[in-house]
């Protein structure tokens, strides 16, 4: 069975294809405006992880949506969830696939999916939507991460992600300033994938 996990670089995304592989064929999946390279950003870290990589490209008009979203909120959540549904009918409607699967975990409050459009687009497509993480914590997803991965982290503006506010914010920025991205996006840390940690010899 072949599944596609939704893929940002970061260790959500990385950990769960981790736990999907031994029993899908996993493909790691990144959507884009080509608004910034995150597609590039994307590859690299599935090479290092060893899994095949696609990236889907999305209409600009979701994203220019988005962006009255946020600014009219003056917060990111709607606008974030706003791209990752479509993102997920977009993935759907490619075909060829029986899992999409994201790295949503327990306490994440964005992305954020309400259930009866995940099962709106699995009716209509065909598929399962599925988030491996979703029973656990921050704690315990970074004792699985520190098993497996190795992570560079920092605050969400310094690290170079393939995730929907890089393009987000790079539009607010373009449209706007510098001033309103910071006031619509709340200082956070966020994670990029390194490489993948070599099992350990056992004797």
């Amino acid at each position: 069975m072949k599944a596609r996990v939704m893929f940002s670089g970061g260790k959500d995304s990385a950990l769960s294809a981790i736990l999907l592989e031994p029993y899908f064929d996993v493909e790691l999946v990144t959507c884009t405006f080509s608004l910034v390279d995150v597609g590039n950003i994307a590859r690299k870290v599935a090479d290092e992880l060893g899994f095949a990589h696609s990236v889907v490209e999305l209409e600009r008009s979701v994203l220019d949506d988005a962006l009255e979203m946020a600014v009219e909120d003056n917060f990111p959540k709607n606008a974030i969830n706003h791209i990752h549904s479509h993102a997920l009918e977009k993935i759907a409607a490619c075909g060829s696939v029986d899992m999409i699967v994201d790295g949503i975990r327990r306490d994440d409050r964005v992305p954020r999916m309400d259930i009866s459009r995940l099962r709106s687009i699995e009716d209509r497509y065909g598929v399962h939507c599925a988030s491996p993480l979703q029973g656990f914590g921050r704690a315990a997803v970074d004792l699985m991460v520190c098993e497996h991965l190795e992570v560079e982290e920092g605050l969400s503006d310094r690290i170079s992600k393939a995730d929907y506010e890089t393009e987000l914010r790079y539009l607010i920025r373009q449209e706007y300033d510098d001033e309103k991205v910071l006031s619509i996006f709340p200082e956070h840390v966020q994670s990029r994938v390194l490489r993948k940690i070599k099992e350990k010899a056992t004797n």
